[in-house]
């Protein structure tokens, strides 16, 4: 769940310090990226340099750096992170938090903050347990912030009471639990097709197209950033994933990928065919490399390949959804409507050669969103990884 997040991590002066390297070290083994904001009190328990290098990114502290006057914006980590977490977090911090007291960079990227905010206090029990403490933490729940209640244990004063910050490796499940409960598709399985197919002549020549996979395997990173469960079933591409929650399936032909395909859309809740298979395939192969003969004109015969989305429509069970992906030349939402009836789709995504900017070989695209139930939805031309985001949102829909 946590792969591909954006972390912001407040670190305040608590003994509990240390406990942060291992929050980092968690959240970044989990495919996380952590940006670090620290008070300068908590430069006393932790030096900069072990979060820096568990993070691999300078940590943000004062509101410009004194030698250069480069400034650090609390706006754009506000902006940038998909979470917030002030571990530990000091009465002295809760308290201001509270009262919106913006006097360090801490303070103020909280109050910048865009994204969900946790807060693990860390202090002692007479502290912790003072009414002004709980007074504070009340109207932090109160905000929408998450509070994650400290332990009872051994305290750094030799007493033992509640204060103590939980454990990283608690804190951790407990974000992580979080964004599964937060995401509709958390724990969902959807297969994704992607890429070209290669269709032999011989051993040296192939039938293909220009699909680079790039638009299939953004649909399977944004599919596995929001917790499903991703096949990819690829042509040939250069293109690698990222997300452990992705399996890969590797297939060169039309005919492996349909046979990959009838496999595993069964146990699926949804398929995204994006792959740009090969209409047909030579229907002979030859063994031995064939060569060119002065003035002979070479007659390949073809026959056609199975096609993928229309045996997916025919055995869909109710619940399933099933996207289909349509890049014509000419009469585009016309052809568009006939193989969304005809393959049984409950929506095509439509995208014209005609549009600059839009088809293969590029990072971006344009498309428009055709459902089962006559809806017409246009976007605009953006990066694929936001067409990427508009496609789950409407298979969520």
């Amino acid at each position: 769940m946590l792969a591909g997040k954006k972390i912001v991590l407040g670190i305040t002066g608590s003994i509990a310090a240390y406990k942060a390297a291992y929050l980092c070290r968690a959240f970044i083994k989990k495919g996380a990226e952590v940006q670090v904001v620290i008070t300068p009190a908590g430069k006393e328990f932790i030096t900069p340099v072990t979060l820096s290098a568990l993070t691999r990114k300078p940590l943000v502290s004062e509101f410009f750096t004194a030698n250069d006057g480069t400034w650090h914006s609390h706006v754009d980590l506000g902006v940038w992170a998909d979470l917030m977490l002030i571990a530990p977090a000091t009465a002295a911090t809760i308290g201001k938090m509270a009262n919106g007291i913006a006097d360090n960079m801490l303070i103020t990227t909280y109050l910048s903050m865009k994204a969900p905010v946790f807060i693990a206090p860390a202090m002692d029990l007479d502290m912790y347990a003072h009414p002004s403490t709980q007074q504070n933490l009340e109207k932090l729940k109160s905000y929408g912030n998450y509070i994650i209640e400290p332990a009872t244990g051994f305290l750094a004063s030799a007493l033992e009471g509640k204060g103590r910050m939980e454990e990283p490796d608690t804190i951790v499940q407990f974000i992580e639990d979080f964004f599964e409960k937060k995401s509709p598709l958390a724990k969902k399985k959807i297969v994704i097709t992607a890429g070209p197919t290669y269709e032999k002549i011989d051993p040296v020549r192939y039938i293909s197209n220009y699909s680079s996979g790039k638009m299939g395997f953004a649909l399977a990173e944004e599919c596995a950033s929001r917790g499903a469960k991703v096949i990819l079933i690829s042509g040939p591409v250069k293109l690698n994933t990222i997300y452990p929650s992705i399996k890969r399936i590797d297939v060169e032909s039309a005919e492996e990928m349909y046979r990959a395909a009838l496999e595993y859309f069964p146990q699926m809740d949804a398929g995204i065919l994006c792959a740009a298979v090969a209409d047909y395939k030579p229907v002979h192969y030859s063994e031995n490399k064939l060569k060119r003969k002065t003035g002979e004109v070479l007659d390949l015969k073809l026959t056609p390949n199975p096609d993928i989305a229309a045996a997916l429509g025919q055995i869909k069970k109710p619940g399933q959804i099933l996207v289909g992906f349509a890049l014509e030349t000419d009469s585009e939402r016309i052809h568009a409507e006939e193989k969304l009836k005809k393959k049984n789709l409950d929506f095509i995504v439509l995208n014209s050669l005609k549009e600059a900017g839009s088809g293969f070989q590029v990072d971006t695209n344009k498309i428009t969103i055709l459902d089962s139930l006559g809806n017409v939805k246009d976007f605009p031309l953006k990066s694929k990884k936001e067409v990427a985001k508009d496609i789950i949102n409407e298979t969520i829909k």
